[in-house]
Formats: structure tokens, C-alpha cells, sequence
């Protein structure tokens, strides 16, 4: 796949929601440093799994898969090769405080735009605390091991940078605590993180301005089913309220994914949200412009854009500037779409002003970002003609069945 060709058409049917690549990313490091026999199903065949088992791999992991389920068979921690995170800041975030409390001597490398991506604050937090890097940016290697002790990190900056020090701190000697300068951004990734732990019976005390993690625990082993993605299913969801009629099954209510949010944000625009235990369902009706805090779900920034250039009046998304450090500028990335689609939006450092009223058609770069790329094709059944998205691959990163997906649901679409 490269090019492809979406020809509008409103989609209607019934799908099951897909396995969540966050969730999955904490259940194989959570089965993993178990060091015993366990699985994890359903994992999706994504470049995102792919990087996190190659790595584990690389430190020593013994595993097998077989279809969906990944099957771990223990770990004999040690280097095998360099820690290749591909283009997965899940991966390079989550791993790389692991393997300093492992004490293993690795060399991490990654690919795209990962090298770009911010890892400062994490870096000196590691340094202070006995780990040494070759370089300040990828690839580097690390040194020494992470020692014990308090971590203080701006909770601005990157939710993951929490969650590896929360994998790996059990693991080390002593008892330590994380301290936020600053008040969270993207809290329901830490929740998943925490709801990973305790699974896995490894404690962590909440406390006024962050955690306590007692050390020298061990990780317990069973089997981890990876709950369906709020994420991805946002996609339908938002594509169902600009004008079809879209039923989504296995998603969990309770979920501690901050996407979840998908359901409020569209009851927001108008369109009407039927949920019973079996299923979410999304219709369409009148859509209306409203105002978004990016900062607790910015992977749902390109898709609500997408749907306020489908809603009367101007929506206004803010607290955004993070997004400007994803697998694309996503703030830029977002504004090309609309604009190369005939739409109207004002771009500012930190927010964004889409202009509703509907979208033309035309020719979309995907920016090699899965999120561009799925929004895109969205964005083009409705549109008034055809859409050529370039580099249309990009969906692989976490979602290689969208296009599937897509044509269950009566999408038209054609690889070019």
C-alpha cells in the first residue's frame, strides 16, 4: 500500500472495536518482567508491537506468537543486540528506564521522527540517578543503573516518561517517588499504567503530587487481555456522527483510556450517543461547533478536526502545542489536511480554529502519521469528491486493519 483512493460514501455497519496499542504496550513489558511463563491476546499485528516484542526480545525476552496471542516463555536479561524502538515513543520511553534498572549495558536507535521527539527530562532525571548516556539524542547507549531514590518531572511534558519510571523503579533496590512540577497532562495513560501494575501485583501509592514505589518487587505472571481501543474507535465514531450510522462492539466503559472522552466530545457536536452493554452506536444529526482542551486527549486532535470542518461555526482547539512533537507536527499536519481538502482553519502555536461548513476533496500528504492518514479517509467520505491520500502505509504504525475496517463499514476505497 502507498496511495490510496477514498470515493465518498457514508459508512453503516457494525464493527469490532480493535486491540488497544497502549494497553498492549503495558501488558507485554508488564508479561515480560514477570520472567515467567504467560500470554497476552488479542495483539495487533502494528510497526508500534512490532518495535516493543523486538526489544524485549533484545533484552533477553523469550517469546512466541501465534495469530493474536504473544506467548512468553520467561528472560535471560541481557543485551542481545541494539534496542531498535523503530518509530514507537511508547517503546523507546517505557524500555529505555527498564533496561537501566536492569542494569543492562543497551543501545537504543530509532527511526522517523523518534530521534526528534523530546526525551530531556526523562534523560536528567536517569543521569542524577546513576544512569549515563553516550549521546543526547538517539542512538545512544546507556551505562550504569538506575538507582532509587525521588524523581521530580513536569507532568507537561510527556505522560510515558511517568509510565517508565513506574515499570521500572519497582525493580530496583530501595523505595522512590515521582514528583510532578506541574500539574498532569494526559492523566488516563498514567491510569493505564497504574491499572497495568497493579494486575501484575506490583504496588504504587498515590500521593498529593505523585507516587510512591516501594523497590525490590517482582512482577507476577499470567495471562492479559488487552482491552478493545478508544483511540481507533474514535475514527468511526466521529464518522458516524458527520453522517452515518456506526455500531462499535467490545468497547469497555470503565475504561482508564482518556479517549473514551470520544463519547462526550461528539455528544458535544450534537450527534446523538446510544451506548448498552454490548456496544457503542453513533449517528448522524446537525452538527454544531465547540471548544476542545486538547491536553488530556491529543491523539484525538486530527479526527475531532476532521468533524468540526463537518459542524456550523467555528471550533476552537486548544492547550494543543504538545501535538507539535508526534510522529508529525500534528498542529501543521492537521491544518494541510483541512486546507488541502478545501477547508478553512487558522493556525496558532498552541490552537487551532477550524472553520465548519464541509470539506471539498482533493489530493492529502499523510505526513507519515498513522493519525493524518486515518483522519483523512474519514474526512474523505463525506467530502464532495474523491480523496488521494499519499503514503497511506502509515496506518501500520497502530492500526494495519483500518482499511479493512473501512470497507466493512461500506467505505470505497482503491490502492493507487
Amino acid at each position: 500500500m502507498s496511495d490510496v483512493r477514498i470515493i465518498p460514501r457514508a459508512p453503516c455497519g457494525e464493527l469490532a472495536a480493535p486491540p488497544s496499542k497502549s494497553a498492549a504496550h503495558r501488558a507485554l513489558i508488564c508479561a515480560a518482567l514477570s520472567a515467567m511463563p504467560c500470554q497476552v491476546s488479542p495483539v495487533a499485528a502494528s510497526s508500534d508491537m512490532r518495535a516493543t516484542l523486538r526489544v524485549l526480545q533484545a533484552m533477553g525476552v523469550n517469546w512466541t506468537q501465534e495469530a493474536d496471542t504473544v506467548i512468553f516463555e520467561g528472560a535471560f536479561w541481557q543485551a542481545r543486540e541494539p534496542f531498535d524502538c523503530l518509530e514507537s515513543g511508547s517503546t523507546l520511553r517505557f524500555l529505555l528506564p527498564v533496561a537501566a534498572a536492569l542494569g543492562l549495558p543497551a543501545a537504543f536507535t530509532g527511526g522517523g521522527r523518534l530521534p526528534e521527539r523530546p526525551l530531556g527530562a526523562l534523560m536528567e532525571q536517569m543521569q542524577s540517578h546513576g544512569v549515563g548516556f553516550s549521546a543526547s539524542r538517539l542512538p545512544f547507549t546507556i551505562s550504569g543503573r538506575l538507582q532509587s531514590g525521588r524523581y521530580t518531572l513536569p507532568g507537561n511534558v510527556s505522560s510515558q516518561f511517568i509510565s517508565g519510571l513506574l515499570f521500572a523503579l519497582p525493580l530496583v533496590e530501595g523505595d522512590s517517588e515521582i514528583v510532578l512540577t506541574s500539574p498532569l497532562q494526559s492523566a488516563g495513560y498514567v491510569d493505564m499504567t497504574l491499572e497495568a501494575l497493579v494486575q501484575s501485583g506490583i504496588r504504587v501509592a498515590c500521593t498529593e503530587s505523585g507516587w510512591q514505589i516501594p523497590g525490590g518487587q517482582a512482577y507476577r505472571s499470567g495471562e492479559r487481555t488487552v482491552e478493545a481501543d478508544w483511540s481507533n474507535a474514535a475514527f468511526w465514531l466521529c464518522a458516524g456522527a458527520i453522517g452515518g450510522a456506526v455500531r462499535l462492539t467490545g468497547l469497555r466503559d470503565g475504561s482508564a483510556q482518556g479517549d473514551r472522552a470520544v463519547v462526550d466530545l461528539i455528544g458535544q457536536f450534537g450527534a446523538p450517543i446510544i451506548r448498552d452493554e454490548h456496544a457503542v452506536c453513533c449517528t448522524h444529526a446537525p452538527l454544531h461547533s465547540i471548544r476542545i482542551d486538547a491536553g488530556p486527549i491529543p491523539d484525538l486532535v486530527p479526527i475531532l478536526a476532521v468533524t468540526a470542518a463537518f459542524a456550523q461555526g467555528d471550533t476552537e482547539i486548544y492547550n494543543a502545542g504538545r501535538l507539535r512533537i508526534k510522529e508529525s507536527d500534528r498542529l501543521s499536519t492537521v491544518v494541510a489536511l483541512l486546507r488541502d481538502l478545501g477547508g478553512s482553519v487558522d493556525e496558532y502555536m498552541d490552537r487551532l480554529t477550524i472553520h465548519g461548513g464541509g470539506l471539498r476533496g482533493g489530493t492529502v500528504d499523510g505526513a507519515n502519521d498513522h493519525r493524518i492518514v486515518m483522519s483523512a479517509a474519514i474526512a474523505g467520505m463525506f467530502c464532495r469528491e474523491s480523496v488521494l491520500i499519499r503514503g497511506a502505509q502509515a496506518v501500520h504504525k497502530s492500526y494495519p486493519d483500518f482499511f479493512k475496517d473501512f470497507k466493512k463499514l461500506g467505505g470505497l476505497c482503491d490502492v493507487i
